[in-house]
């Protein structure tokens, strides 16, 4: 897997440059600049936006009871859209703006999910004393003090 990304890394500056120069011919290199600023313009734009609106949908899901796993992932997805229309490069342009999609998020979504263990956790805790719950007490923890000549490694 990591082999991937690091093909990815490489090979994604290669892409980008080879648009720049297959578009930058087509319409010009002005026009092309300002896709690029327009793109860049467009992501930080959807990025705090985004930002806003997030917590507000997950402050609804929660009071409504359900779990917030697929506005989190749509945000997740729409925030990686916004860093990638930032990039310059009209490769990751087109992903960004497939990401947008909604259906596309759906998919991926549902794809993800299936793969995906959800584990509740609580974040108190309790002292569970057998001795304790008879009487109704709380009495300390036997506490048992030993030397290094007390115990033996082989546990005889």
């Amino acid at each position: 897997m990591a082999r991937f990304f690091a093909l990815g890394f490489f090979l994604l500056p290669l892409v980008e440059i080879a648009l720049f120069i297959l578009v930058g011919r087509a319409i010009g290199l002005l026009p092309t600049l300002g896709l690029v600023v327009l793109g860049g313009v467009a992501g930080a734009m959807l990025l705090r936006q985004q930002g806003l609106g997030v917590v507000a949908r997950l402050r609804s899901n929660v009071s409504a009871g359900t779990l917030p796993g697929k506005t989190m992932f749509d945000t997740m997805l729409i925030g990686l859209a916004g860093v990638l229309l930032i990039l310059p490069g009209f490769f990751s342009d087109a992903i960004a703006l497939i990401l947008l999609i909604p259906a596309v998020r759906n998919r991926l979504f549902g794809a993800l999910a299936g793969r995906v263990r959800v584990v509740q956790t609580t974040t108190t805790y309790r002292r569970h004393d057998p001795a304790g719950e008879e009487n109704g007490d709380e009495s300390p923890p036997l506490i048992i003090d030993a030397s290094n000549d007390d115990w033996r490694k082989d546990g005889k």
